[in-house]
């Protein structure tokens, strides 16, 4: 099941569940559409995996499979390698 993480790890923008703004790797570090599609160029700078659009979970099962709450964001941003 996904974390849905709630914000983008290279500026910490929000990202809540239904965000349509959410990017995602194979495991799951989350990107601002922002951020991946701009300094990231659509690669997943932990991994190298592809960056996509993270799904939307139905706000009724978010009752009993909430988002995560914990925020990791990298404290000098984001950079190409």
């Amino acid at each position: 099941m996904l974390e849905l993480r709630p914000c983008c790890e290279c500026c910490g923008t929000d990202l809540p569940p239904e965000s349509l703004a959410a990017r995602i790797c194979s495991y799951e570090c989350t990107f601002c559409a922002g951020c991946a599609e701009g300094v990231l160029a659509g690669a997943c700078p932990n991994c190298g995996g592809e960056l996509v659009r993270r799904p939307i979970r139905p706000a009724a099962r978010l009752l009993k499979h909430p988002a995560s709450t914990v925020r990791k964001v990298k404290p000098e941003g984001c950079v190409t390698a």
